[in-house]
């Protein structure tokens, strides 16, 4: 890698790293999917223009170091290189082992953030993927890791699958001076969906299974040292009340979107919002459910798409929605309005993603095959997923160039936002035309899945390399086409969309006016708006030439 490249790609992290701690995850284990795939949807949201990129396998020598740099190319710290690192897809998406990532971020407990120690989040998932062919075998090289240099995030979940099992890890540091971590991850049953979403979610977790849940020797003894939690008087051990207590902020910010992902999952069980609307003493919702039915890839995208539609939190409905139904609430969502705090609700998807995967692996393929990322940019509502197998060698440049401060139509991230962006303007007329054009092409994308598998797989028997070039090859097209797509789609709003009329099928223009229910929002101060009337027999009708 040249110093070029390496800076290039530390500026990219920089944004990453100070906006993209809102996230939101969820965890199929492959009983609960319809297509046999451990599957990590994640919405990677902040303030960033990223770059999907590949980094290739490589051997290296004894006594070799890795280097751990910060955004301006200073030297943070190096640990001990291994003879040899996998070829990862994305900054920290999927390895050529199927071993899949995805994360959230929870202050916690800030007073146990070592800022003075180099390896962050992002830098563990990453060294991971490169170090590890299972599940658990990233686990233990991440707590390995903070154990013997230290960790420098704030508290974090960690999603973890591979082609047999899922994970949920948590983990805070100890707070300055003190290297090393406390942590706990719980294997998800199979059969059973888990979700996170910038809270702590590991509650009670069993102290003599090791096959399903490890943590740290210190879990429980430093937070009594730290006065956390006494024994004595605390009862059962609990995570996330002892390394991340609940607020109401957090309860409403986060575990609004953990019931949102639940109720629609399983919706013939029952989730009350009172925990998220911070009642106490409110049932919390458990860490892992069974959905109704079995999810596939595109069930799982359905779920990270969502504003709360048809709830009493539906952000489509009442005033704070505009004339058109527009769900987004611009930042910041808390405020103080006459001495008390306000906030708007925190929806899964969010103007403010700048990536989503659903990743997809499954242990009957072979890990070419069967190792798979959905990748699309900017709000999950608005994005369509490109089928990416981890064993392409490439992506087209729309998807690893550009930056945040340039819109450029040569950048799929900002095509993307253009898009979604527009549609905003009069969103419950633009977001139909948005989402036909996403399910046609996705529908397509999922259509022709199992026949490029199958004709990858008959492939695979009598040539690995040539069966690598076909989904390679397929891989680079599909996104090719996404990026044309989507490029097509933007100039057809804006010729569609345009001066606030709505073209017809014949080309013309026609007024489409305000929905009834803001009109009559608008109306109960509607002083000024009404005409007067000078005969009754007359009536108001608009000027033909104005």
């Amino acid at each position: 890698m040249t110093q070029k490249t390496l800076f290039s790609l530390l500026a990219v992290l920089l944004l990453i790293t100070t906006s993209s701690l809102a996230c939101t995850n969820i965890i199929v284990t492959k009983g609960a999917s319809g297509n046999n795939s451990n599957m990590i949807a994640y919405t990677c949201d902040g303030e960033f223009h990223p770059h999907l990129n590949i980094t290739p396998a490589q051997d290296h020598q004894p006594g070799d170091s890795l280097t751990i740099y910060s955004y301006r190319g200073e030297v943070l710290g190096k640990i001990a290189q291994v003879a040899h690192t996998y070829r990862v897809l994305g900054y920290h998406n999927m390895n050529e082992f199927q071993v899949a990532m995805g994360e959230t971020t929870f202050s916690g407990r800030e007073e146990l953030q070592d800022t003075k120690a180099f390896l962050h989040y992002w830098t563990l998932m990453k060294i991971a993927l490169q170090r590890s062919k299972t599940a658990r075998e990233a686990i233990q090289v991440m707590t390995d890791l903070v154990a013997e240099y230290g960790y420098s995030s704030t508290g974090e979940s960690f999603s973890i699958a591979d082609k047999n099992e899922a994970w949920l890890l948590e983990m805070i540091g100890m707070g300055p001076g003190r290297t090393g971590a406390v942590w706990v991850a719980v294997k998800i049953p199979d059969g059973y969906l888990c979700a996170h979403a910038n809270r702590s979610r590991i509650g009670e977790f069993p102290l003599n299974d090791f096959e399903n849940c490890i943590y740290s020797p210190n879990v429980i003894s430093f937070a009594t040292e730290r006065g956390y939690y006494n024994d004595a008087t605390d009862g059962p051990f609990r995570f996330n009340d002892v390394y991340d207590p609940a607020t109401p902020a957090s309860l409403r910010y986060c575990e609004s979107r953990v019931w949102s992902i639940f109720r629609r999952a399983a919706p013939s069980q029952t989730f009350s919002p009172d925990y998220h609307r911070g009642v106490q003493g409110a049932e919390r919702y458990p860490l892992f459910i069974k959905p109704d039915k079995k999810l596939l890839a595109s069930d799982v995208m359905s779920l990270i798409r969502d504003h709360y539609e048809g709830t009493e939190f539906d952000q489509t409905q009442g005033i704070a929605a505009g004339p058109f139904g527009n769900p987004n609430r611009w930042r910041p969502l808390v405020w103080d309005y006459e001495g008390k705090e306000a906030t708007w609700e925190r929806c899964i998807s969010t103007y403010n993603t700048g990536f989503s995967i659903v990743t997809q692996s499954r242990n009957h393929l072979p890990d070419e095959i069967g190792g798979l990322v959905w990748y699309g940019v900017d709000d999950s509502y608005f994005t369509c997923y490109a089928p990416v197998y981890v064993c392409a060698d490439s992506v087209p440049s729309s998807y690893h160039i550009g930056n945040l401060t340039d819109f450029s139509m040569e950048s799929v991230f900002w095509v993307f936002n253009l898009v979604s962006n527009y549609t905003n303007v009069k969103y419950c007329y633009m977001v139909k035309d948005v989402q036909k054009e996403q399910a046609r092409v996705e529908e397509r994308f999922f259509a022709k899945q199992d026949s490029v598998e199958q004709a990858a797989l008959a492939i695979h028997k009598k040539d690995k390399q040539q069966a690598i070039e076909l989904l390679s090859k397929y891989s680079f097209n599909q996104m090719e086409y996404v990026f044309k797509e989507w490029t097509d789609l933007s100039a057809s709003l804006i010729s569609k969309y345009n001066d606030g009329y709505i073209k017809n099928e014949r080309g013309r223009p026609e007024n489409a006016g305000y929905p009834k229910a803001w009109q009559d929002e608008v109306m109960k101060d509607g002083k000024g708006l009404f005409l007067p009337v000078w005969e009754k027999r007359v009536k108001t009708e608009e000027p033909k030439d104005y």
